[in-house]
């Protein structure tokens, strides 16, 4: 145990005073279900509830602090995608977490070390953990590190490219024009380096656009909408965006 507990305070990049902490924060409920008399209260679930909101506070204070401009609903779109299961297992997957979980006889044999949500949920215990050990600041550090920066350097830029969706929708709302539809207008390049072509379509307004997936393509599309409809008229508009047949 001593020398699991070394091996993956390392990779936290924090070294417990209360070991037994940590321990309680990798045992899944499944480890004491299985025995005769098995300990209450001794899994990782209470841990997971308090880390949760942890997580929660450090992401929101984060974004509030990274993206003043944002608008609240662009704000919670991505603290969503920070917070969700997904991402979570992706970086408890990093810190290869799996491999030091205490599971029962079952849940092992069922593959748990890489089930998503065992992970995720193991994940926000580890965050419950290292706050009662260290504090809220030591908690902090190791959000922004382990689950924060590792979003910022993959796709955060393309998750915050959400908003301009979010956004353009709000404005057809408020203006009373026809909802947004976006069309796959076009794919290019080989099988592994896609490149995708949609189209933004407002009325008889049109943003098109190319990115590597058709979510990014759609993204940029629409932000060209939104620039267009926001810049002056000045009679020369931008090569890829439109009204009527321009293109």
């Amino acid at each position: 145990m001593a020398e699991l507990a070394s091996a993956l305070e390392e990779k936290l990049g924090y070294r417990f005073r209360e070991p037994e902490l940590l321990a309680r924060a990798l045992t899944h409920r499944s480890r004491w279900s299985e025995q005769s008399h098995p300990r209450e209260h001794r899994d990782n679930e209470q841990l997971e509830f308090l880390g949760d909101s942890i997580l929660g506070f450090v992401t929101s204070e984060y974004l509030f602090m990274r993206y003043p401009e944002c608008r609240e609903g662009q704000l919670s779109q991505l603290k969503s995608h920070l917070v969700s299961s997904t991402h979570l297992h992706r970086c408890a997957v990093r810190l290869g977490l799996g491999e030091f979980m205490f599971l029962g006889k079952g849940e092992e044999r069922s593959g748990g070390r890489e089930r998503k949500n065992l992970l995720s949920d193991a994940l926000e215990a580890v965050i419950a953990a290292i706050h009662l050990d260290g504090g809220i600041d030591v908690a902090r550090t190791f959000v922004q590190d382990h689950i924060l920066a590792v979003a910022a350097d993959e796709n955060l830029h393309e998750i915050s490219s959400l908003n301009y969706k979010s956004a353009l929708q709000e404005k057809a709302q408020a203006l009373g024009l026809p909802t947004p539809k976006y069309v796959t207008v076009g794919t290019s390049g080989p099988e592994h380096a896609k490149v995708f072509t949609v189209e933004a379509r407002m009325g008889d307004r049109v943003g098109k656009a190319s990115g590597s997936s058709k979510k990014a393509a759609s993204q940029k599309a629409a932000e060209l909408l939104i620039n267009e409809m926001l810049a002056p008229a000045n009679g020369g508009a931008d090569d890829e965006v439109g009204a009527g047949g321009r293109s």
